[in-house]
């Protein structure tokens, strides 16, 4: 559920926002930046997979050793679906096809390694500490989201205890809904995705950079080492 990475002291370390299945576009735009996979880090704020034509390779790029991502409400959609806890109707109008076609043991191994994504990202960086979640931090203080977080990882915590907490990582927009400008508490910057944006918008420290590639738009990504857009 919490993940913490050290500084990178020898590249680059960069934050995308949501993927989509557009791993070619991807590929493409990490060429025009010029990362550089054997120093350089990408770090993802979610939703690797539907929409985009290109969802079956999400498995290979969780095998790559720089890329990092935490868990998006569409990930969590494809780790419902081997179980039956995802209505087909609806799972296709949000771009399953590509799963719901799947054999049933490759939808195995997809749900397989979401689950194993953590909810929450904190990274160092020689700014400050730098927070990741897909959707929006439940919490106005970074420490409350860090607790119980971590709280989940250790098993002490249920999952029936941190559903509202989930639910809100992955789905909850009130923050750019209703503009609150407010900063989350002891974290530097918060980078989110989840809500489609034409250009990346601050909220206070909170970062939103899905810039809808898998609905014809544009990747945006973050260069966090230089703290600029890349």
């Amino acid at each position: 559920m919490f993940k913490e990475f050290k500084q990178n002291t020898v590249g680059t370390d960069y934050v995308v926002g949501d993927i989509h299945g557009c791993f070619t576009m991807l590929e493409e735009k990490l060429s025009e930046i010029h990362f550089n996979p054997a120093a350089d880090r990408l770090f993802s704020v979610g939703d690797l997979v539907d929409r985009g034509p290109e969802s079956e390779q999400v498995l290979d790029w969780l095998e790559k050793p720089w890329f990092h991502a935490v868990r998006g409400n569409h990930d969590d959609m494809a780790i419902r679906w081997p179980s039956g806890n995802m209505d087909v109707e609806n799972y296709a109008k949000n771009g399953g096809i590509w799963n719901i076609k799947a054999s049933p043991a490759y939808s195995a191994m997809v749900a397989e390694a979401f689950r194993s994504l953590p909810h929450v990202i904190e990274l160092d960086t020689a700014h400050g500490v730098v927070g990741i979640v897909h959707a929006e931090c439940p919490f106005d203080d970074w420490n409350d989201l860090r607790r119980v977080a971590i709280t989940k990882a250790k098993g002490e915590l249920t999952s029936k205890a941190f559903r509202h907490v989930e639910d809100a990582l992955l789905w909850e927009r009130d923050r750019i809904k209703f503009t609150k400008n407010s900063p989350i508490a002891n974290i530097y910057a918060v980078f989110v995705g989840h809500t489609p944006v034409k250009q990346p918008v601050a909220l206070g420290n909170v970062l939103y950079i899905d810039t809808g590639a898998g609905k014809g738009g544009r990747f945006t990504i973050f260069n966090i080492t230089k703290w600029e857009l890349a």
